[in-house]
């Protein structure tokens, strides 16, 4: 027997979406464990390295810069 670790996923109608395409023919053995929610203050922060944190300047216009056809 192999393993095989998938996360599925559900709507808000606890409907299964993005199904793995599982393979033809075979027996399968399925045990569920409903994940905890994570809180969006529990969610991880990302932080510049304390080498460069708050040594940025920023000079001019970063958004004109480039012409709006590349934007596309």
């Amino acid at each position: 027997m192999q393993a095989e670790r998938i996360i599925i996923e559900t709507d808000a109608a606890g409907k299964l979406i993005n199904m793995p395409i599982l393979p033809a023919n075979k027996q399968m053995e399925a045990i569920i464990l409903i994940k905890d929610d994570v809180k969006p203050e529990e969610k991880i922060r990302r932080r510049p390295h304390s080498d460069i944190a708050g040594k940025l300047q920023i000079k001019g216009d970063l958004l004109h810069t480039v012409a709006e056809s590349d934007w596309a």
